[in-house]
């Protein structure tokens, strides 16, 4: 087993830990993991991560380790696994697969932090499971790309069906549809909206407030730059929601919600040009992560009207042809804000984005708070260039002298505590832009 911290290019993103066991099954590419998980139980957070073998299960420390606590091994176990996902309700998580002849697994976490245990495991209604979204506010389990079997004998695939978890340990079919869909590839439910990810048929907006009667709302089956429409989140306030098309070249999409409608603001990514592929995707009301392929963690501000990169962290340093290696998973969501992201070659890594400090940003090109700010303030500077990942700092009093300097490498911000007495003081700040050209620009900062 390798325990690694592996160095990769990153901007704004602090590496915290990598769980990567070079012991489990691989096909030919090393593919040896796929989704993960986060969740908090008894005020101790928790990751989970899928791999070729089965689910892993993480304690995830105050020194911010990726303890391995235990391991579920999979129904069906092989190196041709490629898709697990994960989700969690109440003390139970829920684990599917889409290759083989698999099943649902029901997880017991109330051992934790000793042990997980296996209490269901329903190879019949869930032969083979593309994804699975669960409504814990309504205790429902969206299930998309459903292949059972019955009476030994695997049927056709169903595009979706809702399981009722009054039981949690024994779901309940409530929903088989909707009937004119051939493919529910991913879904988001909220307050009963569905949104769904129906691959090359596009999105398609339902309200399930009546499940056994649903309620048709939108249809976006064209739409620019569209691909292969794979997932999507809803943001906390429920105005924004970003999706994904995996396909090469084709960007993520911003979405605006009024009154449960969606429409296409604007499109943004990374690398699009080189036929880069963006995978799943988690937002807050103010950014986007991204589990981006070969591209790794991409982290957005998706509060500009065309989203800018801000971070992003390479879990997959190396080259390959095919662009849909490298980052799979995504979860932002821990109450640390520690992000968890799953590597279909290097595995688990935790990592860590100041969110706080671009929670405060104005995009200005130099944005210095507080100014004025006391001797006992942290200064922190942010520099508003996503092509930014270095500059230096320069400070120089009233008289031309220069009071401080510091280089900055990786990041596009720095909290500083320059010590000097109080005054009026000039700070200057050099970059390289895309085409090599010096940059300098320069603020008054007033220390009391």
């Amino acid at each position: 087993m390798q325990y690694s911290s592996i160095g990769q290019i990153s901007c704004n993103i602090d590496f915290l830990d990598n769980w990567n066991n070079d012991t489990l099954t691989s096909n030919s590419s090393k593919v040896r993991y796929n989704d993960c998980w986060g969740f908090e139980l008894y005020n101790q957070e928790y990751a989970i991560a899928g791999s070729t073998e089965g689910i892993h299960f993480f304690k995830i420390t105050n020194d911010n380790k990726l303890d391995h606590v235990d391991f579920i091994e999979g129904h069906f176990n092989d190196m041709s696994v490629i898709h697990r996902d994960i989700k969690t309700y109440q003390k139970y998580a829920y684990a599917v697969c889409d290759e083989g002849e698999s099943s649902l697994q029901i997880i017991d976490l109330s051992y934790l932090p000793d042990s997980v245990h296996l209490v269901a495991n329903n190879d019949s209604s869930f032969a083979r499971v593309h994804n699975i979204f669960i409504d814990t506010l309504n205790g429902l389990l969206y299930a998309s790309g459903i292949t059972p079997r019955d009476n030994g004998i695997i049927q056709n695939t169903i595009s979706m069906q809702i399981f009722s978890l009054s039981n949690p340990i024994n779901p309940t079919l409530i929903y088989t549809g909707p009937n004119d869909i051939n493919e529910v590839h991913d879904m988001y439910v909220r307050d009963n909206i569905a949104y769904l990810n129906c691959g090359f048929d596009g999105l398609r907006i339902y309200n399930f407030s009546d499940i056994s009667n649903p309620i048709f709302q939108q249809n976006i089956n064209v739409y620019q730059d569209q691909g292969y429409n794979h997932q999507g989140w809803l943001s906390p306030d429920g105005e924004t929601y970003v999706f994904s098309d995996e396909t090469g070249g084709k960007k993520l999409k911003k979405c605006k919600i009024t009154s449960n409608n969606l429409s296409i603001e604007s499109l943004f990514g990374t690398n699009y040009v080189d036929n880069s592929v963006p995978h799943n995707v988690m937002i807050t009301n103010e950014f986007a992560y991204v589990a981006y392929y070969n591209e790794g963690l991409r982290i957005y501000d998706i509060r500009k009207d065309i989203p800018s990169e801000i971070a992003h962290y390479d879990t997959y340093p190396e080259n390959s042809f095919f662009n849909m290696q490298g980052a799979w998973g995504i979860y932002s969501e821990l109450p640390s804000r520690r992000i968890l992201v799953s590597d279909r070659q290097n595995g688990l890594f935790l990592l860590k984005f100041p969110e706080n400090i671009f929670l405060k940003n104005n995009y200005e090109i130099l944005q210095v708070y507080p100014n004025p700010s006391s001797n006992d303030d942290d200064l922190t500077l942010i520099l508003n260039d996503e092509n930014i990942s270095s500059f230096n700092i320069l400070l120089y009093d009233t008289n031309g002298k220069q009071v401080f300097s510091q280089k900055v490498f990786n990041q596009s911000y720095i909290n500083l505590k320059p010590n000097l007495q109080s005054g009026l003081y000039y700070l200057y700040v050099n970059y390289l832009d895309n085409n090599e050209k010096l940059i300098r620009i320069s603020k008054k900062i007033i220390l009391n």
